[in-house]
């Protein structure tokens, strides 16, 4: 069977991993096609990953330029898949991928867990052959894109509990970068202010920074996702933030971490799925899988910086939960079944 996989942001490189992996280990060829944005492209690197084309870059906020390119991509991704015989390609909410994929005849899954990200939905979900979503999501929030059974397939759990049911910790991470054992150890993510999704001003996260940054007894691991914010952050110049100059083994950080703070989803996921503590500072509308987590209390909405728990964490007591890869990737094959 071969298989096209097209990844277009960072943490599309974490939920494919471990699929290739298996696809490639019975003996699949697979195809990848990528984005130049962010840490993208590292990330692919650092986890092995190698595309076979990168096409396109992020567009910036203009929701001009972000037609034109998304123009420009489509007839790029088109050319390079066109006589390639693929079976099946896969997404996590390329609509790039789905809209070219069904104009070459190619079935097609695409996976989310952010059900309001309309215009992305609006086109990538009508294009594609099946729509692989958590459980946690109301189906009828995903009615407007035309998706209804047998298109839409609903798994139980978090994306992050399948992709990091192998993971295990380097430990080492923390001496390379001086973290102090002894200090609270807080991971923050700031906003996806490119994103069309999360146009909402939210002073909240450099509040937070702020507050954390000149604290003694923590230690601040800022994960940014562009360089515009490593620039940001660097300029603040505050004593206790530590600021990586490139892509780093996040996954690990978070799971050595006393406690994560992040406005966007992927890694309140993950720490969720980690048993790590975590608090989002995010200012849009919040989606059915984090409106899940906050439920069961294993999401916290911040609303004060001075609200956190700064506390150092006991990783014994932390609950963890894996789930089978294999499970995921049957999922997202289904469509070979429409």
């Amino acid at each position: 069977m071969k298989v096209w996989i097209d990844i277009t942001a960072p943490a599309h490189v974490l939920v494919f991993r471990p699929l290739v992996e298996i696809l490639r280990g019975r003996g699949d060829e697979v195809g990848i096609t990528a984005r130049d944005y962010a840490q993208t492209l590292e990330l692919l690197q650092l986890h092995g990953l190698e595309a076979d084309e990168v096409i396109g870059r992020h567009a910036g906020r203009s929701r001009l330029r972000k037609a034109r390119e998304m123009t420009h991509r489509l007839g790029a991704l088109r050319r390079w898949a066109r006589g390639r015989g693929f079976d099946i390609a896969l997404a996590h909410g390329s609509h790039e991928l789905t809209i070219s994929a069904r104009r070459l005849g190619i079935p097609s899954s695409t996976t989310f867990d952010y059900e309001f990200a309309t215009l992305q939905h609006q086109l990538g979900c009508r294009a594609a052959t099946r729509v692989v979503v958590p459980a946690a999501i109301p189906p009828e929030r995903l009615r407007p894109y035309g998706v209804r059974p047998p298109k839409l397939v609903q798994y139980p759990g978090l994306k992050e509990e399948y992709y990091l049911a192998d993971f295990e910790p380097d430990r080492s991470l923390l001496e390379r970068f001086g973290v102090d054992p002894a200090r609270v150890l807080v991971v923050l993510r700031p906003p996806p202010d490119v994103s069309l999704y999360h146009r909402h001003s939210n002073p909240l996260f450099p509040q937070t920074l702020e507050h954390l940054g000149r604290s003694e007894d923590v230690h601040a691991f800022v994960l940014p996702r562009t360089e515009e914010q490593r620039e940001y952050v660097r300029g603040l110049a505050l004593p206790s933030v530590i600021l990586p100059d490139g892509a780093v083994d996040a996954q690990s950080l978070i799971a050595l971490a006393d406690l994560a703070v992040s406005a966007g989803g992927t890694m309140n996921r993950e720490a969720a799925a980690l048993g790590v503590p975590v608090y989002t500072t995010y200012g849009g509308r919040l989606g059915g899988v984090d409106e899940e987590l906050i439920r069961e209390g294993r999401l916290k909405p911040l609303t004060d910086p001075r609200a956190l728990e700064l506390r150092k964490r006991d990783e014994s007591s932390s609950a963890r939960v894996r789930r089978d890869p294999a499970e995921m990737l049957r999922f997202l094959l289904s469509a070979l079944d429409a």
